[in-house]
């Protein structure tokens, strides 16, 4: 079996709209058989003013022109009424579903992209995923809310006026129809030559969007070390790149309708000269002519717009193609069903057996880890960058799997639990601060959406960061700005730990929870890490030893093993990687 195309795989992916795409495609049908009519009725009115009695209509029975005329303007009102109704109808109907289609597409494809693990976005640039998100799905909705009604009006002009010329004249017909076989197979070549060029172009936009969103969130860097014109010179690049793209695909694109439109004069010289002929040697009447002229006229413009059509009908499947590969590509991380009672967890050790992992393309991290963390205790993790630190913390949370070994907890390995239980049980204060655009107070909500306003202040407190809420203008109230910018490191930092506490999950990770900050705050936070990790299990990852020297249990990573293993004291007493660490950053050599 071949590989499903672009459109058949939008198709499958829209099956719940079938109802809405037939009748929708029903209206565009209709609307355009309506719209045609008009030549019709000009054909019978120029019969009507020419043959009078004799006319088309007098014998139906109209015998009087000018009741004919009557019948006719009667008629010509009723089809441009129903002509514009069903236009309403499918206008309604086609931008309805490009709307709803665009929606779902966005919420399906960001919440896949939600549950991958970090090995998956690890492989990924950012902003080639927020160019899918975002341009490919408008792209998408453009197609559906113009492109698709256009295919199908202009196929229903090439049936009905195919069908009106072989009725009036089978030979004017074989003249001035023969060259639409030859459009429609040229269309399809001349969309498969746009399909690997609109690739292209998609391929470029994200590789655009990329650098641009990394150099925005790295602005502060960019101009500290006055790299303005090199970024410069970097975007130009690569919108070079992607103007080059779209100039390849413009130049096949542009070429489409002009020759488009030669074919068509084919066509409609084959009628003007034969149809002519015909009517002066009084083998076809002037009625009927005119119904020929005119409809070589409605066809004419239909396909003329049918390579901007499909223009835009290769973007969308590019986009399309990009779109449904990030919906379908398979999920790193399987979810278990194992949901504990909250006291289980509580009160259990995490057991880490002979934990191997490794990077894509990297040597191992882990090879043969062991450790066990002991329920309602405190670890402290101390290693070099590189160490390991930081991937214990992202398989504890299940961002990604090991290769070999096993990690549990209620003596269920952690494949096996729900994920969502399992991360619920779990308030990560990570080295890297997330904070949202919006107000203080949501955002230390955001650890318990259900929280009041006093559980969310009372977090505040026991994270030392009350203090300095209440200072700013808009205290509680004040908005943070995009990844809150507008507060300093050590105040973004205290939001973290606050909105961990109002989280009060059993297991606390604390990854370099202390970096950002000043002594005088690191001494506050230490008070605020006692507080919070009493009877609860604790992990604190630091550089800053004095963070953890209250640790009932402090290890140091080296190469992802276990190097030195004990309290504060022993570690000292050991004389070893610990001891070195505490008298650098002391100033203090222990002997």
């Amino acid at each position: 079996m071949g590989e499903v195309g672009p459109f058949r795989r939008l198709l499958q992916h829209t099956s719940s709209h079938k109802r809405t795409i037939r009748l929708a495609s029903a209206c565009s049908i209709i609307n355009k058989i309506w719209d045609l009519a008009p030549p019709l009725l000009i054909g019978l009115a120029v019969d009507v003013v020419v043959l009078q009695e004799n006319s088309f209509l007098a014998g139906l029975g109209v015998l009087d022109p000018w009741n004919q005329l009557v019948l006719l303007s009667i008629v010509t009102f009723i089809v441009w009424g129903f002509e514009s109704l069903f236009e309403y109808f499918f206008g309604i109907l086609w931008r309805n579903l490009a709307q709803t289609v665009q929606h779902e597409l966005r919420l399906d494809t960001f919440d896949h992209v939600q549950k991958q693990g970090m090995g998956w976005f690890d492989e990924r640039q950012k902003g080639d995923i927020l160019a899918i998100l975002n341009d490919d799905i408008n792209q998408l909705e453009r197609f559906l809310d113009k492109g698709a009604n256009d295919l199908l009006q202009v196929s229903t002009t090439v049936v009905v006026v195919g069908a009106i010329f072989i009725a009036i004249s089978w030979k004017i017909a074989l003249f001035a129809v023969l060259p639409i076989p030859v459009i429609i197979w040229g269309s399809f070549k001349y969309q498969r030559s746009l399909e690997p060029r609109y690739a292209k172009v998609r391929d470029s936009a994200g590789k655009m969007n990329a650098l641009l969103e990394n150099d925005l969130s790295g602005m502060s860097t960019i101009q500290s070390f006055t790299a303005e014109e090199r970024e410069i010179v970097r975007v130009r690049n690569l919108s070079d790149d992607y103007r080059d793209a779209n100039r390849d695909a413009i130049r096949l694109s542009a070429a489409f309708t002009p020759l488009i439109r030669m074919a068509i004069l084919c066509g409609f010289t084959a009628t003007l000269l034969l149809g002519g002929w015909l009517t002066l040697e009084g083998q076809l009447a002037i009625g009927a002519y005119s119904v020929l002229v005119f409809m070589t006229q409605r066809l004419l413009w239909p396909l003329t717009r049918l390579g901007e059509t499909f223009d835009l009908y290769q973007r969308a499947m590019a986009s399309s193609t990009r779109v449904l590969d990030v919906l379908n590509s398979p999920m790193e991380l399987v979810s278990g069903d194992f949901e504990p009672a909250r006291k289980d967890i509580a009160t259990s050790n995490i057991v880490l057996e002979n934990v191997e992992f490794a990077y894509p393309d990297r040597e191992n991290v882990f090879s043969g880890l062991n450790l066990e963390i002991e329920a309602g205790k405190t670890l402290g993790v101390v290693g070099s960058t590189g160490s390991g630190k930081t991937t214990l913390v992202r398989l504890l949370l299940r961002f990604a799997d090991i290769s070999d070994g096993k990690i549990s907890w209620v003596d269920v390995d952690t494949k096996d639990w729900d994920l969502k239980s399992l991360r619920s049980s779990i308030a990560l204060v990570d080295q890297h601060i997330t904070l949202f655009p919006t107000t203080i107070l949501e955002n230390i909500r955001y650890g318990n959406p259900e929280a009041d306003d006093d559980e969310v202040k009372n977090a505040a407190v026991i994270a030392e960061a009350s203090e300095f809420i209440e200072k700013l203008p808009g205290s509680w109230h004040t908005m943070i700005g995009e990844g809150g910018h507008r507060l300093s490191g050590g105040q973004r930092q205290r939001l973290a730990i606050a909105r961990a506490v109002l989280k009060d999950a059993p297991l606390l990770i604390l990854d370099e929870a202390t970096s950002a900050v000043d002594n005088e705050t690191e001494a506050a936070l230490q008070r605020s890490i006692v507080k919070v990790s009493k009877d609860r299990t604790t992990i604190i990852i630091a550089h800053r030893l004095s963070t953890i020297r209250n640790a009932d249990r402090i290890i140091v990573l080296e190469n992802g093993l276990i190097k030195e293993d004990g309290s504060h004291e022993d570690l000292l007493a050991k004389k070893g990687t610990y001891n070195r660490l505490w008298g650098v950053q002391t100033g203090i050599l222990q002997h």
